[in-house]
């Protein structure tokens, strides 16, 4: 787990930290505030610097916590307890957020059957927008929601990285070519 900085985060929140764990997806960036893990996301390339400010004990226990939580996810080994997490939004992406967390490991939903838990069918775009707007990659699993067909639609993160999470949780088949 290597430290980076967000300086226009740092400037508004001095109590912010990040860290980068390397995946087989790529780099995931971790961000911690206060007692929460606020913020996962895949990149392109880890950052390349190292600036941070001072966080406190318990925030850098967030990213410990969220990188042994990642770690046990990347080896299929027992999940250790979530990280504290805290997801910004609205009322609506709360909900449908917390509907995601209930999607088990190795299993999919369709954006249709999503909504129809939701309990509202005209919102289908509604709750597909939210699950484009989730802060946290792999810890509110959204990747596990697909197309009514069993098409890969939509990730933030890149279809090819939804396509490896979803083999490693052994909702897809490997890909054999």
């Amino acid at each position: 787990m290597r430290p980076i900085s967000d300086p226009t985060q740092e400037a508004l929140h001095s109590d912010v930290a990040y860290a980068t764990v390397e995946t087989p997806c790529g780099p995931l960036v971790l961000q911690a505030q206060g007692s929460a893990l606020v913020a996962a996301s895949f990149t392109q390339a880890a950052p390349a610097t190292s600036v941070q400010t001072s966080p406190s004990a318990a925030t850098l226990q967030v990213l410990h916590s969220a990188h042994a939580w990642i770690s046990a996810y990347l080896q299929r080994a027992t999940l250790p307890t979530l990280p504290s997490i805290s997801a910004a939004g609205t009322p609506f992406q709360q909900r449908v957020w917390a509907e995601l967390k209930r999607i088990p490991f190795g299993r999919t939903l369709s954006y249709a059957q999503r909504t129809a838990r939701l309990g509202d069918m005209n919102a289908i775009r509604a709750v597909a927008a939210a699950n484009g707007a989730n802060p946290l990659a792999i810890f509110i699993p959204c990747h596990r929601v697909i197309g009514s067909d069993g098409s890969l639609t939509g990730y933030a993160g890149g279809l090819h990285r939804k396509q490896w999470l979803l083999q490693h949780e052994g909702a897809l088949p490997p890909q054999l070519f």
